[in-house]
């Protein structure tokens, strides 16, 4: 607009960008606080640089806060790999970053929670890669400064990526889709405390295994019978708002992950379309041995 002050032009182009910047972040990191903060940096380094004879700002806004995002992955590893004291499970962080709970569900929701969580697996550079070019469309050759490798290498890395976030399965096609239509009817009645919905979908004599850390004090670690492990899950319905069907070691289980950050992984064992065992993992030491998949990657 002839007159408009520089700034205020510089800003409103730059707020036609926020949303695509914020979900580019979100994909990155995992948390909306930490998006926030990378979408107000990349703002920041914008305001410095100016956009006098910038050719395309979408371009280089998307590559500056990929740039902030990877810095802060790595940053992010760094602190996993130098621990102090006693840690908590890698990915069980309960974000408290002031967001609201509501809006945080639904950018969950919107990614998908399994590929959150495998996200969280991935190395700094293949996730920033992976991001943008199989979620975003970005070409390698412009993620590949970014993450300060060739473009033939920067394509391996988000092969490499690809791969772990869809993952193998042990079973043949159909029978993974009979295991996943049996854990979403499970995790359908858990959300709406349906104990007639569970009872059907449980065997008679199923079992149920957990961790202690997975458990309320007091609880058995194993449970015994389609009547108690219904009534259990039941009574522990908050935990399945968190849930997600997931390739679990190439077998369909469950992931629970509040915010998107792994808490508890469910290895589910389905036969003539009924539950028969399931294993509540909560150990940290356990579930870095799992194999993660999300099968909708």
């Amino acid at each position: 607009m002839a007159g408009q002050d520089p700034l205020t032009e510089l800003a409103e182009r730059f707020e036609a960008q926020r949303g695509r910047l914020r979900a580019v972040a979100y994909r990155m990191l995992g948390s909306s606080g930490e998006a926030e903060d990378a979408v107000q940096e990349t703002w920041m380094r914008l305001g410095r640089a100016g956009a006098d004879g910038m050719e395309n700002l979408g371009a280089w806004l998307t590559t500056v806060v990929s740039r902030v995002c990877l810095d802060m992955l790595r940053a992010r590893t760094a602190r996993r790999e130098d621990p102090v004291g006693p840690q908590p499970p890698d990915q069980a962080r309960e974000a408290d970053d002031g967001s609201d709970p509501e809006h945080e569900a639904l950018l969950v929701d919107s990614v998908g929670r399994a590929l959150l969580v495998v996200l969280d697996t991935l190395g700094p550079a293949e996730r920033v890669a992976f991001v943008l070019h199989d979620l975003f469309a970005v070409p390698f050759d412009r993620i590949a400064p970014i993450v300060e490798r060739s473009p033939v290498t920067t394509k391996k890395l988000a092969s490499r990526a690809r791969h772990k976030v869809r993952g193998t399965p042990v079973v043949p096609a159909a029978e993974l889709t009979r295991q996943r239509r049996v854990v979403e009817a499970f995790l359908t009645a858990s959300r709406e405390g349906d104990l007639s919905g569970l009872l059907a979908v449980l065997a008679p004599d199923v079992v149920r295994r957990a961790d202690p850390a997975a458990l309320p004090p007091g609880a058995a670690c194993l449970v015994r019978g389609a009547r108690a492990v219904a009534g259990e899950t039941v009574a522990l319905a908050r935990n399945a708002r968190f849930a997600a069907p997931a390739l679990v070691d190439g077998t369909m289980g469950i992931v629970v992950a509040p915010h998107g950050h792994l808490l508890l992984v469910l290895t589910v064992r389905v036969e003539d379309e009924r539950i028969t065992s399931y294993e509540v993992i909560a150990d940290p030491a356990r579930l870095r041995r799992l194999t993660l998949a999300a099968p909708d990657a």
